[in-house]
């Protein structure tokens, strides 16, 4: 079976040729971050603009690359939500007039059920697991006991990890997208030069909050340029802050393996490309018999190929056949599991 996967629920517009559900024939990505980097974030205005003037290239560019012509397209899958609805309109309705011209069936995928299946694009990980979905917009803990059965165990009550490290670069001027950036700064630091909160919540809880850290970041920085309290450079910031982020993440996802009696985890989503995210959830997993898997990083920020093959798993395991759905709509706030 041969999936085209279309996304464009943010700032990036891709594209993906899937075959079998694993063998990836092609992967374009058209990134916006310099249009966004002088806004220090993502201008919902300008993401759908670009995506008009950009989706037809890069549908285009992925069929070449993959040497294939859309008559031989088995299926079109795309982002129906969650996201800005101005970026998802785009993609679905591309999708939609490609389906009806060609007579092609059509599949809606959550976006977030794109990152937890990103992992298949590599390897298949045995259900169930635990699955830690963590992005600019989201950081979410599932239990995935298979395809299509998904129950969430946590959720950010505020702000989301990735939107958290945006915001802590606009702040220290480093530029955007700000995940790379504090991760490089952060490299010049002292992570132990001074301490930010960790907000755990409640006993037991599974849930996420970084909007308190975040202020905390802000009254440093604020301090520093009145020149009180200790001296720090913008690293130390990054690295305490950097590492105040990691310890919560890594704590709350070995605490949702112990309370679902579970050793496997997969970490997905833009963040989960930092390096010291990934050493420090395998260094926990190894202490407590955790075994830990993450996608490539490019498999990680938005992609086309994870739509593709979410779109590829959801039809196989179809009961019905999967149709041309035309009414198909997009939601910007659209759920994922129990």
């Amino acid at each position: 079976m041969l999936v085209l996967g279309i996304e464009t629920s943010c700032d990036e517009t891709a594209a993906a040729v899937l075959k079998d559900g694993s063998h990836l024939l092609s992967s374009i990505i058209f990134d916006q971050n310099n249009i966004h980097s002088k806004y220090g974030g993502v201008v919902p205005e300008l993401a759908g603009r670009s995506h008009v003037e950009t989706i037809h290239h890069v549908v285009q560019d992925a069929l070449n690359e993959a040497g294939v012509s859309l008559n031989e397209i088995d299926l079109i899958a795309v982002t129906k939500g969650p996201g800005l609805i101005a970026s998802l309109l785009v993609g679905l309705n591309t999708a939609k007039a490609l389906a009806y011209a060609l007579d092609k069936p059509l599949i809606g995928i959550n976006h977030l059920e794109g990152h937890l299946l990103a992992i298949f694009l590599q390897e298949a990980v045995e259900f169930p697991f635990i699955a830690l979905t963590v992005s600019g917009g989201h950081t979410d803990l599932y239990r995935v006991d298979g395809f299509g059965t998904y129950k969430k165990l946590g959720r950010t009550r505020d702000d989301a990890a990735g939107e958290s490290f945006d915001k802590v670069a606009k702040m220290l001027k480093l530029g955007y997208p700000g995940g790379p950036a504090i991760e490089k700064t952060a490299r010049q630091g002292d992570s132990s030069a001074y301490s930010f909160p960790r907000a755990f919540l409640e006993k037991g809880s599974l849930d996420f909050s970084f909007s308190g850290l975040k202020t905390s970041v802000r009254n440093v920085i604020a301090k520093r340029e009145r020149g009180q309290g200790p001296v720090l450079s913008d690293g130390d910031i990054c690295a305490g802050f950097q590492e105040a982020v990691i310890d919560v993440l890594s704590a709350k996802l070995v605490l949702a393996c112990e309370q679902e009696g579970l050793n496997r985890v997969v970490v997905t989503g833009g963040v989960a490309a930092n390096g010291a995210l990934r050493e420090r959830v395998v260094h926990v997993g190894e202490k407590n018999g955790i075994k830990a898997w993450f996608p490539k990083p490019v498999f990680c920020t938005d992609n086309a190929a994870m739509i593709a093959c979410a779109g590829y798993y959801k039809c196989r395991d179809s009961i019905l056949p999967v149709k041309n759905s035309l009414d198909l709509d997009a939601s910007a706030s659209l759920k994922l599991g129990l």
